[in-house]
């Protein structure tokens, strides 16, 4: 089994991608000044089909998809990623690119393409960066198309940046019924920071709410992009996708042509196959690759000799040799998960490479040894530690990006390698000052010094900003309150939207906050938040004993004005979720010593007097003298067992009591 809770969140820088000679690299962007994009100019039109067919003929389309495999120049390689918010169209415009080129044959096209796991399809999200080689044909002229297509959700922006990394630009596609959402920003903050080409879309334009003139005229004012000649599309219907082809080749730059240097190729995903190892996903920045040759891993300084070498189109097909702009993926008979991890860099054994790709930075988690491995080759978010409980037995302490990203960890787990988990809530760490100086970290409850020895707690902050309809404007003020939180601004973004600034503790975020926030405003708002530092709090470490025995996995470390609401339902919550036994069960909530709460499960009765038909009225008490005494015997040697549900009752609380 395995125990998890969560630490603080922040998104990770990616590394600068190559991009093309002469091309000034701007200046990270501020929320509240955003730079303005290179504008997009009109595109030429372009024509999906073999030189030799003409455009209406279907087999041509046909044909150019299946060429996709002959090489091009390099300046006819265009890499490309789509960024956008959660449920703005992202995985069906890749669908109609597929389709459209004929990547994938119509009659083998099925919704979320590129979404190849149960999860991803069941809840309609995308979970995992996908690649996908295209072939394009332009005014005679043959393009090969990298797309890499991304998650939207936030739990999921370190596989954005892991995709914009190996990237030389992006379609940023926007809702033309919902606008700008938070996500959107952070998106194209981590594409402007990689010096990426920006190509806004504006998507669903076939919708009766569609108000493509308003949005692009809120991408103008809250972005700073000139969207005069923004694309205007359908994903769903096929309007506009032509135009888009045609935009990604002319205002796309090329990659870098270094395919005489020594190799240097960037791992950006990876997955493991019980058959093959470790099958890593590539973009040759310098150099080029064959099968057979013997390369060597950078940072592990593992050698390996590269058994398969290939394209993904969107599925695996094998080639020869693949040169600098290209993206693929390699097989070595990889046997140790270690040995090949994302960020790493590929080069030759025989012509090593001077220095290494800068990779990516780690990210920074909301905090089965041999599963969870496996699974970090495929989510370099997730992190892992192994750690002891009395309560639990032996487990690991994960790290995560938030709430999806931790239930979409444990369904992988449990349906890829048929584990049995055991989730406990989630918790934040925690910076505890001593009484002789010194300053240590705290992630889990149950380390918390004693309080004679600490000083004072440091708990994390977030700054939050919350979009909004103005007509939401108070509900959203009202539980940022709530949550501890300290309003900072507000700005009308456009007449109907505002961005409302909070700063509140990370812990009062990790629970149900973004549930909250969509209930209040009715699905419209959303939300983005950094990690900004830490603070002094009047923090306590609330403990609950059932039985008479702590459970150190439900303790958890709250302010103390709240202590007693939080108390109070985490008891009567777990009176409902645990179930009853012989013995009457006791449920407290506690500080220190002192009992602040307290429920009690009352025992099952087992009728003893069933088998008594009349009688003298002693032994009736003999029965039930004796059946006292097997309780009260049964209650000292007893063990409650607590379901998983009560482990997540802290995140089943009610609003009113937070």
């Amino acid at each position: 089994m395995a125990t998890a809770t969560a630490s603080r969140l922040a998104v990770p820088a990616p590394r600068t991608s190559p991009h093309a000679p002469g091309r000034r690299r701007p200046a990270a962007p501020l929320p509240s000044t955003p730079p303005r994009p290179r504008a997009l100019s009109a595109a030429p039109r372009g024509r999906v089909v073999c030189p030799a067919a003409p455009a209406s003929s279907p087999a041509s389309t046909t044909d150019a998809g299946q060429d996709r495999l002959q090489k091009v120049p390099v300046s006819n390689i265009r890499n490309f990623s789509i960024i956008a918010h959660i449920d703005h169209g992202k995985s069906t415009l890749a669908d109609k690119l597929l389709e459209l080129t004929g990547t994938v044959q119509k009659r083998e096209m099925k919704q979320q393409f590129l979404d190849n796991m149960d999860l991803e399809r069941e809840r309609g999200i995308t979970i995992k960066l996908q690649a996908a080689r295209m072939r394009y044909i332009m005014n005679d002229e043959p393009y090969c198309l990298n797309l890499i297509d991304t998650p939207g959700h936030v739990d999921f922006s370190y596989e954005v940046s892991r995709s914009l990394a190996a990237c030389e630009g992006a379609l940023l596609v926007v809702d033309a019924s919902q606008g700008v959402e938070a996500q959107t920003l952070a998106n194209v903050y981590l594409a402007l920071e990689n010096d990426l080409e920006i190509i806004p879309v504006l998507n669903k334009i076939d919708l009766p709410g569609a108000e493509p003139d308003r949005v692009a005229q809120e991408i103008e004012e809250i972005i700073g992009m000139d969207c005069s000649n923004a694309i205007r599309c359908s994903a769903k219907e096929g309007i506009g996708i032509t135009e888009i082809l045609d935009a990604i080749v002319t205002k796309i730059p090329p990659p870098q042509n270094t395919a005489k240097s020594p190799l240097r190729a960037l791992i950006f995903d990876s997955y493991y196959d019980p058959y093959r190892g470790v099958i890593v996903y590539f973009r040759v920045v310098d150099g080029s690759i064959k099968k057979g040759d013997k390369i060597c891993f950078m940072a592990s300084g593992k050698e390996y000799v590269a058994d398969e070498i290939g394209v993904l189109s969107p599925n695996q097909m094998q080639v020869s040799e693949l040169y600098a702009g290209e993206v693929g993926y390699l097989s070595a008979s990889i046997r140790s998960v270690a040995d090949a991890r994302v960020g790493d860099t590929i080069t030759h054994s025989s012509k090593r490479a001077e220095c290494a790709l800068p990779g990516y930075s780690q990210a920074t988690p909301m905090e089965l040894r041999e599963a969870l491995e496996k699974l970090q080759l495929n989510d370099a978010a997730l992190k892992f530690e192994p750690e002891s409980s009395s309560a639990m037995g032996f487990g690991f302490r994960c790290g995560f990006l938030g709430l999806l990203h931790m239930e979409i960890v444990q369904e992988r787990l449990e349906r890829e390698y048929n584990l049995n988990l055991i989730i406990t809530a989630p918790s934040v760490v925690y910076h505890v000052n001593l009484a002789d100086g010194e300053t240590v970290e705290c992630s889990n409850p149950s380390l918390l010094p004693e309080p004679g020895k600490r000083r004072s707690i440091e708990e994390p902050y977030v700054k939050i900003d919350m979009l909004t309809p103005k007509e939401y404007i108070g509900p959203i003020m009202e539980l940022g309150q709530e949550r501890r939180g300290e309003f900072k601004e507000m700005n009308f973004i456009t007449e109907n939207r505002a961005s409302v600034v909070y700063e509140l503790p990370l812990a009062e975020m990790v629970g149900d906050f973004f549930d909250q926030l969509k209930s209040r405003s009715k699905g419209y708002a959303s939300m983005e938040y950094s990690l900004i530092g830490y603070r002094e709090s009047n923090l306590v470490k609330l403990d609950i004993q059932i039985n008479g025995d702590p459970v150190e996995a439900l303790s958890t470390i709250v302010h103390r004005d709240k202590a007693y609401s939080v108390g109070r339902a985490l008891t009567q919550k777990l009176k409902e979720l645990i179930p009853r036994q012989m013995f009457r069960v006791p449920i407290q909530a506690c500080i220190g010593a002192k009992v602040i709460a307290s429920e009690a499960l009352s025992a099952i009765r087992k009728d003893v007097l069933s088998k008594c038909y009349g009688g003298d009225i002693s032994r009736k008490k003999k029965l039930l003298k004796k059946q006292a005494e097997g309780k009260k015997r049964m209650k000292a040697i007893g063990r409650v067992d607590v379901p998983q549900e009560a482990f997540m009752a802290v995140l089943k609380l009610e609003k009113e009591v937070l």
